[in-house]
């Protein structure tokens, strides 16, 4: 009767010991197949990587296209509707036509210039012309005065048509010359001798013609022959 009951307790203590390893065994399993414990880190993945990527480098899919819009052909971003070009054409258009006036309006000025000058000139001639011809008769009484032996008149009339003269004045004395109908007035005619074909010529001078610059005076009173 004393063996079962020392029987049943033993097996007790193998069920406490079962239990008692049933724990340990379940935290060392735990540790083992934790599967954070001891794997590797693995490496990140491609859309990881792009998103910690240097700010430096350039996407070649992003630039591709911006580089081609704003590196494109210059001729290509100037359209014709481009409203630069045509505020660049008007002022163009408006610049010609005032360089246009500005040339007409300098060739106009040169050639009143030269046409002030051309008759300032023809007017200051005409004013001393019209000076020698007040002097004329001055001249005429000189002559008057030589033809009578006044001699001392000489030297006066001299100076007088030296002064003229440098000044423009002509003297008409066309003994001998052939005659002129537009610088000499034929008073008497005499007729030619035989044989003589020179035709007419002045052969006395009755009074003497002047001019200024071409233009004359007074023609010379004259005696022709021929």
């Amino acid at each position: 009767m004393s063996e079962p009951a020392v029987d049943g307790p033993s097996s007790g203590s193998d069920d406490s010991d079962t239990t008692a390893a049933g724990p340990t065994d379940t935290s060392s399993s735990t540790g083992v197949s934790s599967p954070t414990a001891g794997a590797p880190k693995e490496a990140p993945d491609d859309s990881e990587a792009s998103v910690g990527d240097d700010p430096g480098e350039t996407h070649p899919e992003a630039s591709d296209g911006s580089e081609a819009s704003v590196c494109g052909d210059p001729g290509e971003t100037h359209e014709a509707g481009d409203p630069v070009l045509d505020v660049m054409a008007a002022l163009e258009a408006e610049r010609d036509g005032h360089l246009l006036d500005l040339q007409r309006m300098k060739a106009e000025f040169a050639n009143y210039r030269r046409q002030a000058d051309r008759r300032t000139v023809e007017v200051g001639g005409r004013a001393r012309g019209e000076l020698a011809e007040k002097l004329l008769p001055v001249f005429d009484a000189c002559d008057l005065a030589l033809e009578h032996g006044a001699d001392d008149v000489a030297p006066i009339r001299a100076s007088l048509a030296q002064i003229l003269e440098s000044a423009g004045l002509e003297v008409l004395d066309p003994v001998d010359e052939p005659f002129d109908p537009n610088r000499h007035e034929a008073v008497f005619h005499e007729p030619a001798d035989d044989g003589d074909d020179t035709g007419q010529v002045v052969v006395e001078v009755l009074r003497r013609g002047y001019a200024w610059d071409g233009r004359v005076l007074r023609p010379a009173m004259v005696r022709v022959r021929g």
